[in-house]
Parts: C-alpha cells; structure tokens; sequence
C-alpha cells in the first residue's frame, strides 16, 4: 500500500490547478467521448492518490450533484421543450395552454431525440466541470490551501478555516444528541426534538467559539504592523485595477471582438491584482509552521492539468467540429484521437504524487 504521508505533503495548489486544468478542458468541448474520458480520469486519480481524511470523502457528493445537474436539466427539457429543431419525436406530453404574455415559453408538447441530446451534452459539460472540483477538495487539504494565501488575506483565510473547522463538529454534535435522546427514549425528530437538540448543540458552538476567541486574541491575531501611506495607496490601486483588468480580460476572452486584447488585459490584471496583494501583505507579518514546499513532484501534477487544459484550446480552435459534435442531424460523436491522447496526460498525478522510496 502506498504511503499515504507523502502524497499528503504535495502541495495543495499543485491539485487545485491539476483539477482546474481537467475543468478547463471540459468547458472547450462537449463531445461526450472526451468528457466521459475526462470523468475516468479524475476518478482514477482520486482513488489512487486520495488520503485517508474527513475531506476526501467529499467527491462523492460531488458525484451525486453532478448526477443531479443531468437528471434536472433533462427534466427541463422534457417538460419545457429545446429550442433545438428535431425530427424523431420519442413521446409526446399534453401541452398547457400558456396566456399570451408568455411566447416563447412551452409547458408539455414533443419530445425530440435531438433536443434530449444536446441538453445531455451540455448538462454533461457542466457535470464535469463539478467533478473536477470535487476531485480537488477529495486530495488537497483546505486548511493547508488555505495557509498557502498571500498575507492580504490572511484574516479571510482565517475565517474559512475556523468555518470548515467548527461545521463537522456541529454535525457529530447533533448526531451524538439524537443518539442520547433515542437511548433514554426521548423523540429525536419532528418540531419538539429538533429544538431540544438544536439548543445544546447552539450552546457547545457558543462556547468553542468564545474559547477560540480567546485563544486568537492570545495569540496576537488581527494585530497589524504600520505601512506608509503611499504604499497603501499604491496597494488598493493595484489590487482595484488588477481586479477590473481581470474583469476586463475576461470579458474579452469571452466575446469574438475582445479577442485581440483579451489575453494581454487579463495577464496585465493578474500581475497587478498579484503585486497588491504583496504589498498588502506587508500588513500582516507572520510566519508559517512547516510551509508547503513546491516541489517538483507538485510541478509535475500542476503542469499535467495544465497541459490538458492548453491542448485542449488548441483543439477546439483547430477543430471545433470534432469536440463540439452537433446532434442535427442525428450522429454519433467520434473520438478525436490527439486530443484524446492531450486528456490522458491528466493521470500523470497517478504516478508522481508519491515519493519514490
């Protein structure tokens, strides 16, 4: 069996952007062959490299939502018709009659294959996109994540970590209340057992909470070092442009007009946003017990989702027929073979996260 410890000490970041880059390819297509390889390969890494931890239990429910968004966006097509033309009617549903006010909307009528296709495909995309998340928070730690962040945001990043902290410890708190209420043969459900449940379980959360209060304060924290006035000037300037240079690129990158100036007005907005939160650092002087360390195992995983990422935007520039196949007519997708072969670098994680003995 593998040694669980040293996949846990790779870097968070570096499974944070290995899972951005697998959700990233999956927004460039929506041929199902590709996001169902895409789907087996994050799989096939969280069950080799997860650790044996609270979180990784978590792509599971990820699997479930994303099972939930196909069922919920077919359902919505069935009972609100597509937009999508079809010839092969599967069934059709008695339609309501709608008030004129509401053109354009349809309750019942015919079902197509065609439509039911492409809701499956573009439910399919957006499905995807939630597992690779999931696959994120099953390997990487959020309190070690979170550590990681820029002294800027430090306070934030505090908040998050005592929220993800204290919400598993109400769960067993409840599940530990209902458990005495049934032995001593109390009701543990409805109106009554809820709020002679929820009111201790309040009770121990006020009092974890004024404990760590006093525990922060103990320990300096909120405390700040003085900055020069310019230099906080010069801060909030960088971070409030980097961020609209971020709007601004993104927007871009999104229309077929911002094309030209997308990429560059993005970038420009990253560094920028990046140099506040440098400078805004100064703010918050700390050290961190034993920091990450990137390694280059970590660049390695990092650079595997990104790789999968950028050949697959190469792919859908090159041929956007092929990774975006069309369901009128009716035509099943082919399977692209290099960009198939750009979506397997993603198990490269499989094989590099653990430390060579």
């Amino acid at each position: 069996m593998a040694d669980r410890r040293s996949r846990r000490r790779l870097h968070p970041a570096a499974w944070w952007l290995w899972a951005l880059g697998l959700g990233t390819a999956a927004t460039r297509t929506s041929n199902p062959l590709l996001l169902g390889l895409l789907l087996a390969v994050s799989a096939y890494v969280v069950a080799v490299c997860r650790p044996d931890t609270p979180w990784a239990r978590s792509y599971a429910a990820f699997l479930k939502l994303a099972l939930a968004v196909l069922v919920v966006r077919i359902v919505f097509v069935v009972v609100l018709g597509s937009p999508i033309p079809g010839t092969h009617v599967l069934v059709t549903l008695p339609e309501v009659p709608l008030p004129h006010w509401a053109q354009g909307i349809r309750l019942g009528g015919a079902v197509t294959a065609e439509g039911l296709l492409f809701a499956f495909y573009d439910a399919l995309r957006l499905a995807t996109l939630l597992v690779c998340v999931g696959a994120a928070n099953a390997l990487a730690s959020p309190s070690r994540l979170l550590k990681t962040l820029p002294g800027a945001l430090y306070e934030t990043g505090v908040a998050v970590v005592v929220a993800m902290t204290f919400a598993p410890n109400l769960v067993a708190d409840v599940h530990r209340l209902r458990a005495a209420r049934r032995l001593r043969g109390r009701p543990d459900r409805g109106l009554r057992g809820l709020l002679q449940v929820g009111l201790p379980v309040l009770e121990g959360a006020l009092e974890r909470s004024v404990a760590l209060a006093a525990a922060m304060d103990a320990r300096g924290y909120g405390r700040t070092a003085d900055v020069a006035a310019p230099v906080r000037r010069t801060t909030a300037a960088l971070t409030l442009g980097g961020l609209l240079g971020v709007c601004a690129g993104t927007y871009g990158l999104l229309t077929a007009a911002g094309g030209t100036y997308g990429l560059p007005v993005l970038l420009a907005g990253v560094v920028a946003a990046l140099a506040g939160l440098r400078l805004g650092g100064r703010r918050s002087p700390r050290t961190r017990y034993r920091p990450d360390r990137w390694t280059p195992r970590a660049c390695l995983v990092a650079a595997s989702g990104v790789a999968v990422a950028a050949l697959l935007v190469v792919a859908a520039s090159a041929d956007p027929a092929v990774l975006h196949p069309g369901v009128v007519p009716l035509t099943a997708p082919a399977l692209p073979i290099w960009p198939a072969a750009a979506v397997l670098i993603g198990l490269l994680p499989a094989f590099v996260s653990e430390e060579p003995s």
